[in-house]
Parts: C-alpha cells; structure tokens; sequence
C-alpha cells in the first residue's frame, strides 16, 4: 500500500490530511461513544457551605465532640470488664438535639443480635464440629453483650435510655441546644469472649493459654461510647455486627484500669503513672529508651517467663492513662508480655515513643522486627500524609490485626523450637505496617468505616505498599495492579463495585483492600505521575486531618490539587466493575514507495497553496467530512468521499489542482523517509474499563523503547481505535502492559507476535517444590533461627 506525504508540516492542509489518515482509516463509529468519561454528577453530592465542590471543608464546617472520663476493673477470675464512666458531649452542630446515640459494641456477642442469625446457612455432605456450632451461634452466647447498670445525669439522677441491639439511645433531660454541652454518666459491666474459640469471633476479648494458664487480654470496643452525628448523614445509626467498622467522634480520655498487680499494661495514650506503677528496674529502663537507637526493653524475655509461672496475684495496681483529640480508646493487660521501646523523631521535631508488646511465643520475630517496623512505618505514612501527631505508637502480638489509635494488634509467633517461617516473618511486617498505618486511616483522617470500608482498607493497605517498598525494594508484597487480575477477571455477577457498603460485600479483601489499593498504585505510577499525586494527597490528608471525609471530599481533593480530572477514573474503579483488557487486535506497517516511475503514482507531493481554507469554521467541517483511504488509484480526487461541508465541484478541483503542483524528487523522498517506519496498532477494548496504554517496542537492533498513550485516546469511542506510531527502525515485536502496572486482566492479546502464554496449570507446575506461589498461604519451609 502506498502513503500520501507532504512538504510543508505547518499548513493547515497537511494537518487535515495527516488527522483524517490517523483515524478514518479505522472507521471511527460514534455509536461506540458511551459514557465513561463524563462527569459524575449527581453520583457525588452538592457541595455546601459544610463540604465545598472542590473538596476542602467548608467556611461553616463543623463536628461533634465527646470527652470521656472512664475507671474500670478486670476480673481475671470470672473474665469480666467492669466500667464506670462521665461522658461530656459538645453540640458544635447548628441543631438542637434532644437525644444521643450510643454504640454498644459489645452487643455484638448478644444472642439477639443480627449477626447471630443473619446469613444464609446449608448442610453440606461433612460437617465440622464448629460449622454445625456456627448454625446456631445463639445457644453458646447466653451471658453475653453490655449490661447497662444504669445511665445518670452528672448528679445521679436517672435518665431515660432505649437499647436497640448495638445501639443505646440515651434521652436528655431538656434539648441541647447548639454550643452547649451535657455530662452524663453510664455505669456497665459485661463477659469477656474467647475471640480465639468463641462462635462469635470478636477483635476484643482474651486468649488463652493452655500450656502456662495464663491469658492475653485486648480491650477493645469496650465502652458505650458516642456515635458520630454528621453534616452528611445525622446520626450514624447502621448496627454493628462484626465487618462495617467504626464511625467515631474526636475528643479527650483519662482512663483508669485496675488489673491484678503481676499483669502489664499497654494502652491508647500516655501512662501518667509510670512511677508508682513501675519497679524502679524498670523505669529506669523506660527512661534509657527515651533516646535509644535501638529498642530497649523495659521487660525482658527472662521476667516475662518467671512472671507467667507465678501464682494469680492477689493484689491489683491501677494504671492511668490520658489520650487527646482521638477518636477511641484500646489498651492490653497480660502478665506474659515482654515490653520494648525506642523514639521516633517526627519531621517536625516531635518525640514518638514506638513500643511492642509480646509474649515468648513471639519473641524471636517481635524482638527483631516489631518495634522497628512500627518506627519505619510512623516516618513513611507522614512522608506521604502528615507529621504523626501522637506521642506513642504500639503494636501487640495477638494472633489477630486490629487497629486503634496509638495501639494496634497483629500476629507474629514463632514456632515452638524458635524458628520461623519467611512467611511468618513477612505476614508479621506487613500487618504491623498495615495496623499501625491505620494511625493516619481512619484514626486521624477520620472515615466513616462503617459505610465505605475501602475508604480507610484501601488507602492504608495502598500507603502500606509504598512503606514495604521503602523497608526493602525487593519485598514480596501482595499490593499492586497484579494482585488484582484474578478478581476483576471473575463474571460480572460475582463482582460489586469498591462503593458497596461494608456490610453487603461478599469477597471482601479484594474488593475492600486489593482493588482500592491497586487502583491508588495505578492512579500515582500510571495516570497522574508521583509528583502530581503525592501532592494532591498530602492535601487531602492536611484538608481532613482530625475531620470526617467522604468519598467525595477525597475525589474532589485529588482533582482539585492535581489539576487533573479524574471523573472517568472514579467512574471506572470504584463505581463500576468493568476491567482492564486492552487488546492489541492487529498491526499493518507502511513504508514509503521511494520510486518515481509516473506509471507508480505514489502522491508524495509538495504544496504552495497559501489559503487552503477560507476561514477556522470551514476547516473544522471540512475535517469531519474527509474520508480517507488508501487504496491504489491513479486520480487523487477518489481518494476523497462525503465531502459534504464542500458545496459545490469547483471548491474541490481548487483544491486537488494545488495538490498536483510540486512532487519529491526520488533523492528527496529518500532522505526524508526512506528509513520511516509506520505501524498502525488497531485496539480494542475487551474489558470494557478505560486505561492509560504502555507500549513496549522491542527494534531489530534488540534495542526497546517505552511508550505511554494517555487514556483519552478512548474518550470519543470506548471500544476500539487505531493508532499510526512512526519509527525510525523497524519493529520486532510490540508488547502491551510491559511492565503489569495497568491490572490487564489477560496478557494473552498484549503481545506482536503472538506469544503462547502457558495455562493457569502449567503456570503453577513451573513453581519448584516448596515454593509458595501464593503470599497469603503460610510458607512450611526454609524457617530462620533467631
């Protein structure tokens, strides 16, 4: 096929020539325009004078407050947490309220709760003893749940209150007007769970050990405390039963907890009274580690061991803790624990105690890596977010992960004879980056967890990826675009879009985690660039620090910040569950026809016209008219059809004769283009998901080169499109998505030539003996010895 070419690259006919030859020959189809890159619109709320359009809080944003003042005891004998607490809210609302909405987690465990009886049940041809057990949780939970001993005003007088399951509402004596506050008092006991046995699996409790006798307690959703009444949505009132997190008010706590003298203590907060708390060992421990470089400990392994084996301590001590401008409250007890510690220095010039807490079943894993993880992930999250403004970070091994602020739970045991897996080792890292990450999302920029899971899972889980990577550039994480094919490539009916409230996901680590993270990863390395989004998302994370976002807030923050709109993306990644397949369908390559035997029209032809056009308007249409085909003729006119916007013959033989004027010498045409190279790429978009394209190309001298087409090459068809890529060598071989950086869903279609990519199983029979092709499955070989 031959190529029509012209002298003169700024002449408004070229430019014609050349639009309407990168496109028409694929046959652009208008009816492939969908909407996939149009604005959101009503998917995303107004803004306000609460919550502006560009999403920063508004001039008259506010929130609520709540202080607590808290004293309670454990009862190691009969696993029993009792309470007393002063509860102080602070109506900042524009509202009057004449009632408060309580949380009461605990009610979780009650057999009257929805989770007890709430999901669908079958009988399946072999039975455990726990899943015939979970058939019927309710039987096993009889003394279970928040006892409320009573509700008072501040001077004992009784107040009315409501239990609604997880929720108590608490009625107040006269309105509370706005810019008033009131203090009440509830006083409560409830039943510690067995969150390691129990049907009802809880992430507060106790953990028991056979072998010593003794127990590891976490305190955790543990007091009645205020549920968030918002700008956006009143009062949160969605029940909690055991997924949809937290929705939590900011305020200020001084806890008092009385525990059996021989047990230690970490909690939210700073302890007030070390001092008398304390052996003096030990607090001249605590103080050398105030400026240690590596983490001291306060309670060796050897204590720990000789503490487990004595007899129940009769005697009990109190430890206080005070926490400000959080928006909850955790803490530990165990008479098992080895305690350690070290500083974090914040950019800002602020000393961060980073602590550990773990018994000898952790030891050889915690002792080397815990504390030091919790440092290198306090000083990545505020590179990519703000300052950690707390005074201590925490991290307890508990067999579990969970998060709260300043404290968090993670596993990481060894095996009984001290060794450890890799796995082991990595699966402890990256949940204590990931837990104690969640410091930033939601406990300071604080999210509604209980309606967008992704919004405080995904982010942390994406900025835990980014720490791993810093920890050790050649860590096996399982974030990133790759970590998300197998889900998005599932039948449409067994996938929900990452908005789908917490409670009604059905696969909820890819959806909540792995999706939201991989498409942050995308958004940073692939659509935006590190510099535009790192910036953008530090300004989220200074606009909302110590606030309540929404969705909203943050897809108007990036957009606002960057420069960059990103409706499309949104759209695309978190309200659809369409996927990324790009498909390269077929290449054809074109060269010039370097002779010029006047039997051989080649039309590569110089031109003198000096108005080809009379005016801009007629040449916009005259460009939506032209059609243009390569196809071998010896009169250039039939190269030209539907010249509609051109009324009359005469306009066009005006413009052919002007064509006709002036052809390249064969020398010419040589030096210009004899070592050009024209590849149109046709592509499709199998898996209906816009994307950025990568192209690889591999030249015949083995020399590559990397090339990025922007995702708005899709915007006027979202289905297919061709593309002329001029190169000055020729091509051996052209692969899309070279670097997996796009979550394409099949590499099979990404390839010139085509390549015989191995099936699913032959993939896995490549993997060695022993080898773990799976990240998330616990690895049984090639264990470490401390």
């Amino acid at each position: 096929m031959r190529v029509i070419f012209y002298k003169g690259y700024n002449s408004p006919l070229l430019l014609v020539f050349i639009f309407t030859f990168s496109i028409s020959s694929f046959g652009q189809n208008t009816s492939n325009h969908g909407n996939k890159f149009e604005q959101l619109g009503s998917l995303l709320p107004t803004g306000n004078e609460f919550r502006g359009m560009d999403g920063a809080p508004g001039p008259k944003y506010w929130q609520q407050r709540c202080n607590y003042d808290i004293e309670c005891s454990l009862d190691t004998d009969n696993q029993r947490l009792d309470g007393d607490e002063l509860i102080t809210y602070f109506n900042q609302s524009p509202n009057t309220l004449r009632y408060l909405w309580l949380q009461l987690d605990e009610n979780q465990h009650d057999p009257n709760s929805d989770n007890q009886s709430f999901n669908p049940s079958s009988i399946q041809p072999v039975m455990s003893e726990n899943a015939l057990r979970q058939l019927e949780p309710w039987r096993e939970l009889d003394k279970f749940g928040h006892k409320i001993d009573a509700v008072t005003d501040e001077n004992g007088t009784p107040l009315n209150y409501t239990i609604n399951k997880t929720m108590m509402r608490v009625d107040l004596p006269q309105p509370l007007k706005s810019g008033e506050k009131v203090s009440f008092r509830v006083k409560w006991h409830y039943y510690l769970i067995d969150r390691i046995n129990s049907v009802s699996h809880g992430r507060g409790g106790y953990e028991y050990f056979e072998k010593d006798g003794n127990y590891l307690y976490t305190i955790s959703q543990w007091y009645p405390r205020l549920c968030v009444y918002s700008d956006f949505e009143g009062w949160q009132n969605k029940q909690f039963t055991g997924r949809g997190e937290f929705a939590l008010t900011f305020g200020d706590f001084v806890v008092k907890m009385t525990v059996p003298e021989d047990h230690v203590v970490g909690s939210t907060g700073e302890c007030l009274n070390y001092s008398t708390v304390l052996s003096p060992t030990h607090l001249k421990r605590w103080e050398k580690a105030q400026n240690a470089t590596e983490p001291i400990e306060i309670v060796t392994l050897e204590e720990a061991k000789k503490n487990e084996k004595t007899k129940k301590a009769k005697a009990t001590k109190t430890w206080i803790f005070k926490a400000d401008n959080v928006r909850d409250f955790a803490w530990t007890a165990s008479k098992k624990f080895i305690w350690d510690a070290m500083p974090h220095i914040t950019e800002d010039g602020k000393k961060v105690m980073c602590m550990s807490y773990y018994a000898k079943e952790a030891y050889p894993i915690y002792r080397r890596y815990s504390t030091k993880t919790v440092e290198h992930t306090l000083a990545t999250y505020s590179k990519y977010s703000i300052p950690y403004p707390y005074p201590t970070a925490i991290s307890v091994e508990a067999a579990s992960g969970m998060e709260y602020p300043m404290i968090c739970f993670n596993p990481g045991r060894a095996e009984e004879d001290g060794t450890y897996t890799e796995s082991a080792k990595n699966s402890a890292i990256t949940v204590i980056i990931h837990e104690v990450g969640h410091n930033y999302f939601p406990m300071i920029i604080n999210s509604d967890e209980r309606q967008w899971a992704w919004f405080d899972e995904g982010i942390t889980t994406f900025v835990q990826y980014l720490t791993e990577q810093e920890f050790d550039n050649n860590y096996k994480s399982w974030v990133g675009a790759h970590s998300i094919t197998n889900y998005m490539s599932l039948p449409k009916d067994q996938l929900e879009p990452i908005m789908t409230n917490s409670e009604n996901i059905v696969q909820y680590f890819p959806n909540a985690y792995l999706k939201p993270a991989a498409a942050l990863n995308i958004l940073r390395e692939t659509v935006m660039g590190r510099e535009l989004f790192d910036y953008a998302f530090k300004e989220y994370c200074r606009r909302w620090a110590f606030k309540h976002p929404t969705p909203a807030d943050f897809f108007r923050t990036m957009e606002d910040a960057s420069g960059i709109d990103l409706d499309w993306f949104w759209r695309g990644w978190f309200y659809g569950i369409d996927a990324v397949d790009v498909s390269l369908d077929s290449i054809k390559w074109y060269k010039v026809d370097l002779e010029t035997d006047p039997e051989k029209q080649d039309y590569v032809y110089k031109h003198k016209t000096e108005k080809p056009f009379d005016d801009i308007s007629k040449r916009r249409n005259r460009e939506e008219g032209i059609k243009f085909s390569v196809e071998e003729d010896p009169e250039l006119v039939d190269f030209y059809t539907n010249y509609k916007p051109w009324e009359t013959s005469d306009s066009i033989m005006e413009f052919t004769t002007h064509l006709y004027e002036e052809t390249y010498s064969e020398k010419e045409k040589k030096e210009k283009f004899g070592d050009k190279n024209y590849y149109q790429l046709y592509f499709s978009n199998k898996g209906g998901l816009v994307s950025p394209i990568i192209i690889e190309w591999t030249f015949d001298d083995g020399t590559t080169e990397v090339q990025k087409i922007s995702e708005q090459i899709w915007r006027k068809n979202e289905e297919n499109f061709s593309k002329v890529f001029v190169k000055n060598k020729e091509v051996k071989g052209i692969v899309i998505d070279p670097y997996k950086e796009t979550a394409d869903i099949d590499e099979r279609n990404n390839n010139w030539p085509v390549k015989e990519l191995p099936s699913r199983f032959q993939v896995f029979k490549k993997h060695k003996e022993g080898d773990n092709p799976n990240p998330m499955q616990k690895a049984k070989k090639k264990k470490t010895r401390p």
